[in-house]
């Protein structure tokens, strides 16, 4: 099943255990603006994209791209 981005970020973060505010806190985001990016609320810039991609520890293309599933 292919998910979009705010599906993934959600998926990555609680693979994490993190919780929504320690995300915001670790991306320099206010906790709901996380909220609205794993609701589809919001696109995140291309610089917040790099960003969750590098803490995360995946490539952009994965958070991105609907073709692209997380391992």
């Amino acid at each position: 099943m292919q998910k979009k981005f705010g599906e993934k970020l959600r998926t990555l973060r609680q693979q994490c255990g993190l919780t929504q505010s320690q995300l915001s806190d670790m991306l320099g985001v206010r906790q709901t603006y996380v909220w609205k990016l794993e609701h589809g609320q919001k696109t995140p810039n291309v610089a917040m994209v790099v960003k969750i991609a590098q803490l995360f520890n995946v490539s952009a293309d994965q958070l991105i791209m609907d073709d692209f599933e997380l391992a």
